[in-house]
């Protein structure tokens, strides 16, 4: 069975300020900390355009330099036609992400929710806006696990022999 690498990562919530810059940031930390840092194309977006342009929200800033990680230079998108082709996988931060992308994607295999990707439980980190900065250190530990888990699989992933065989398992 072939299984195809993965070397670019789309991390998508509905505004892109608060959960998928935060998932964008910590994932690249844990990959470059595995000294896996260069090659992977990492990226978030926003199902919606409300806050196309804004920088992330000022809880996931803090709560990502609390961990030594920045993400202050981060601008939000919309997801756009052309993420469904430039990224191999496509991970929406809860079910209601999953649905909007796979409504939009032309061939949806490459989108996933991004617990259940990372580590095989099928639920939702959840949108911290209306609450509070606990809630932030709560998405930002859920988000760092996730992230640990799937460095972890693709990471072996990548030393799994090419046989030559077709595979739609991402």
């Amino acid at each position: 069975m072939s299984i195809k690498p993965i070397n670019s990562i789309l991390f998508v919530c509905l505004g892109n300020i608060c959960r998928s810059p935060l998932a964008e940031g910590v994932f690249r930390a844990v990959w470059a900390e595995r000294g896996r840092g260069r090659g992977m194309v990492l990226d978030s977006a926003a199902t919606s355009g409300w806050e196309v342009g804004s920088p992330p929200d000022p809880r996931s800033i803090a709560i990502a330099l609390r961990h030594g990680i920045d993400i202050s230079g981060q601008k939000a998108r919309k997801v756009s036609l052309e993420d469904f082709s430039r990224f191999d996988l496509i991970l929406g931060m809860d079910r209601s992400n999953v649905a909007d992308l796979k409504t939009l994607a032309p061939v949806p295999d490459r989108v996933h929710l991004f617990l259940e990707f990372a580590h095989g439980q099928a639920r939702d980190v959840p949108d911290p806006y209306y609450e509070d900065q606990q809630a932030f250190a709560e998405v930002y530990r859920m988000i760092r696990e996730a992230s640990e888990a799937l460095a972890t699989r693709l990471a072996a992933r990548a030393s799994v022999p090419d046989s030559g065989q077709a595979s739609s398992t991402i």
